[in-house]
């Protein structure tokens, strides 16, 4: 089983539409990794990330606002001899985008950026209560730098050919 670098910007983004939690990746003022799941919106090489006005992931990202957000599609357990331990792979696809966390105060950008979460996973509309808008805290990556894998390729698939 190979692994295969994907270039294409359609295919990443077509794997980050595809996923419904997303890692989020940080290091404390000491340089203590911490990574939370959650829930995401995606436009335009931003990733848009909401939590709560307060607690352990705002403390870390105001003192250190670099971040590697990971998604990770698919779970296929593949192998090329089903008795050698090493054939085996798990197949699935990964994208590592790297970026700066940018706060969003602004009420109408934060309603926007909610549409483009919701959006991520479902096609339905929404309005959203003032209180809630005020209320929620409202994160953008820039992403930086991002690269994409597929992971337990056949070899003898035509993107070795």
């Amino acid at each position: 089983m190979r692994t295969v670098f994907i270039q294409n910007k359609e295919e990443i983004e077509a794997v980050i539409r595809s996923c419904k939690t997303c890692f989020l990746g940080m290091a404390d003022e000491n340089g203590q990794p911490y990574v939370l799941p959650m829930n995401f919106g995606y436009q335009d090489d931003e990733i848009i990330l909401h939590s709560a006005q307060e607690g352990r992931l705002i403390s870390v990202l105001k003192k250190n606002p670099k971040v590697c957000v990971t998604f990770c599609h698919g779970e296929e357990l593949v192998w090329q001899n089903e008795h050698v331990a090493c054939s085996y792979r798990v197949k699935s696809t990964s994208v590592v985008a790297e970026g700066t966390i940018r706060f969003v105060d602004d009420f109408d950008e934060k309603v926007k950026y909610l549409h483009l979460t919701m959006k991520q996973y479902t096609s339905a509309t929404f309005q959203f209560g003032a209180p809630a808008i005020r209320n929620v805290n409202i994160m953008v990556v820039k992403v930086d730098n991002i690269t994409a894998k597929e992971f337990g390729v056949d070899p003898n698939s035509p993107k070795f050919r």
